[in-house]
Order: structure tokens, then sequence, then C-alpha cells
């Protein structure tokens, strides 16, 4: 398997804090989506945030066929219900070369708002994410309009958050507050993202998955807890600030100098 369905295994697979690269790889279809989903916790989370679901005219078609290729009656959001996995519908109008976000159904989002993103081009639901005009957005769009029926493509994404929440809105709230070496263990969560890829065969909408895993960092392995804090150090200033490293990396740095060392003993 290409990709897995956990902390450990998607953080191999992740972009190691350097330049902002696309990353896809070609999955198998039994590669594509959670086999086992907790759809109790898919529930709770749509019907505790009923925002989460946001749904346009143009949606409306992709989203039956989307349902229809996985077994189920309805649209958009009964197949985000019935899987793990976000889900997102994006489309090109004729006279565009970019992808509009025309319906999403999006659970456990990391830090945006569905509601804010709707009918905007790739570029601009990215625009927070420094170097991504300059790094990806070009790439992106040209695979985006070459993606064939029937290909599927996944990536891994990670963060270092501060909580374990599957739905992941910071707000107002001060973030990483009281993170110390000693309690980043309990305290600092690995948070992946298991994204995927692939063109709707009749309406030629792309589908765009997020499966969200997260793990706190005690519970990792120590290699793992290294390749994150080599991650983190390699982030370029613009997205270390827009994360907010500055304020738990001297955690994180001590927390896995002390992990080594308990290795090593």
């Amino acid at each position: 398997m290409t990709l897995g369905f956990s902390v450990p295994e998607l953080l191999p697979h992740a972009r190691n804090g350097e330049k902002l690269k696309i990353g896809l790889r070609a999955l198998g279809e039994d590669e594509w989506l959670q086999p086992q989903p907790d759809l109790a916790t898919r529930a709770s989370a749509f019907d505790t945030r009923p925002e989460a679901v946001q749904l346009t005219e143009e949606s409306e078609t992709p989203g039956v066929e989307l349902a229809e290729m996985l077994g189920l009656s309805g649209g958009l959001p009964e197949a985000a219900r019935a899987h793990w996995e976000d889900m997102c519908l994006l489309t090109r109008q004729p006279d565009e070369d970019f992808y509009r976000l025309i319906g999403a159904a999006v659970g456990f989002p990391t830090d945006w708002r569905v509601e804010d993103k709707m009918g905007l081009p790739l570029a601009a639901m990215h625009a927070p994410i420094h170097g991504y005009a300059e790094q990806l957005a070009t790439g992106v769009d040209r695979f985006m309009a070459k993606l064939k029926p029937g290909a599927l493509y996944g990536r891994s994404n990670w963060f270092v958050v501060d909580s374990g929440n599957l739905c992941h809105l910071p707000g107002e709230r001060e973030l990483f507050a009281g993170v110390t070496a000693a309690n980043a263990g309990e305290r600092l969560f690995a948070r992946c993202e298991r994204q995927t890829l692939r063109r709707l065969p009749r309406t030629g909408a792309i589908l765009f998955t997020i499966g969200v895993y997260v793990e706190p960092l005690g519970k990792l392995r120590g290699d793992s807890v290294q390749w994150l804090a080599e991650a983190v150090k390699a982030i370029p200033p613009g997205e270390r600030e827009r994360r907010g490293i500055g304020a738990y990396l001297p955690a994180l740095i001590g927390y896995a100098n002390r992990r080594r060392e308990e290795l090593t003993d």
C-alpha cells in the first residue's frame, strides 16, 4: 500500500518541510477510502455543525453521480456521511482555465470554514498558504486539467496542533499556551490529512477527499517524533508564522531530544 490510514503510515510520504510540492502518487481502487470508517463520529460532526455542508445548484448532478459510484442514494452529503473522508467537488467553466469549489461536506476541517471557500478558484482557496501561488498554483491547475477518469491519486499532509479534536477550528483561543518540552507528548498532536483526487467519469467534476488522522506525540515512535521536529524546523518563515510554529518549536525540539536520549540509554 502506497498510503496508509494512520499518522505513522502517512508521515513518511508527506512534505518534509522544504519547498511546497504536490507529492501525488498513483493509488489503486482498493486504496481509495478508509475501509472501516467510524460513522457515528462522522454523523456527530455533521449534526453538530450543519454549516459543514455547503452545496450549490452546480454540485447537485456530480453529487448524485458520486453517491451512485459509492452504491448510495442521495448526493454529496450522503456520500460524506457514509465514509470517513471529507469530500469536495470542483468544476471548471468552459471560459475559465481553473477549477472552483462548487460543493463540500467537511466535518473535520483543519483551520478553515467551508462557507468561506465556496465558489472560489483553487488559488484563492489556498491564498493563506505561504508560497502556494508561487510554488504550486500553476502545477496544480495543470494536473487538474489533465486528470483522466479512472485515475486515482493521493498525497499526505501534516500539521502539529494543540488539540486532538478532529474538527480543528481554533477561533480566538491562544494556540499552544502552556506547551513545554515536559508535557509536549500529551499537549502536542500530529495531524495528518490523507488527500485523494479523481475525476467523476460522467459529469467530469473532480472529487477531492480528505481523511483526517490525529495522534498525540507521546503515542508516536521516537523516529516519527524526530521526523516531525526536523520537518517543522525546515518550514520557511512565512508559513512558519501562519502555523504558529514559534509558539511550540522549542518545546517540540526539547521533547524530540528527550525521546532520542531515551532510545540511546
